[in-house]
């Protein structure tokens, strides 16, 4: 018999924090290994477009989540160390990340679905606005699968209207 101090034991099933990868978490693992990317983003009104490019390392964590440390110069020529984090949270079915880098102070928290496709992962967040200072946006960062050594990645903003507006594109190759 079981005094008020003791607790019922929970099987492993129960616990969780005993994740095992699901087939949403196997998608994520394409993402690990050495990647180097080019992109570029709109330079403004009557600006050309900016110029980046650098690399990433994306490593697997327990097969649930991934973390991607990209080096290289931002669009102002500056040196950048950005850090993505994604997973997926079984509870919420759905994706979660976040992502943070060396020029900014805030750090945009994800959620996201993987498109019909099957070879797209939009995920969706809010952060200060980069059309109107002071202000909070919604953005869409896309990770696309091109094929097995090429990916994309697409950053948009919405604007006033509703409309998603392109902000970056960068190919990512990788490393063999």
């Amino acid at each position: 018999m079981a005094t008020e101090t003791q607790k019922p034991q929970q099987s492993t099933d129960d616990c969780q924090m005993m994740a095992k990868p699901q087939q949403e978490h196997h998608w994520l693992q394409q993402l690990v290994g050495e990647w180097s990317y080019e992109g570029s983003c709109e330079g403004g009104p009557n600006q050309p477009p900016m110029q980046f490019n650098g690399v990433e390392t994306v490593r697997s964590i327990g097969g649930l989540w991934i973390q991607a440390e990209g080096r290289g110069t931002s669009p102002d020529g500056s040196e950048m160390t950005s850090i993505l984090n994604v997973g997926y949270d079984t509870r919420k079915k759905h994706y979660v990340g976040s992502w943070l880098c060396s020029v900014m102070d805030h750090m945009f928290v994800y959620t996201g679905e993987i498109d019909g496709d099957g070879k797209t992962l939009p995920l969706e967040t809010e952060g200060p606005s980069f059309l109107e200072p002071g202000k909070t946006a919604r953005y869409r960062d896309i990770l696309e699968f091109v094929s097995p050594d090429h990916r994309v990645m697409r950053s948009e903003i919405q604007g006033d209207d509703g409309k998603w507006i392109k902000m970056f594109k960068a190919d990512y190759k990788r490393v063999k």
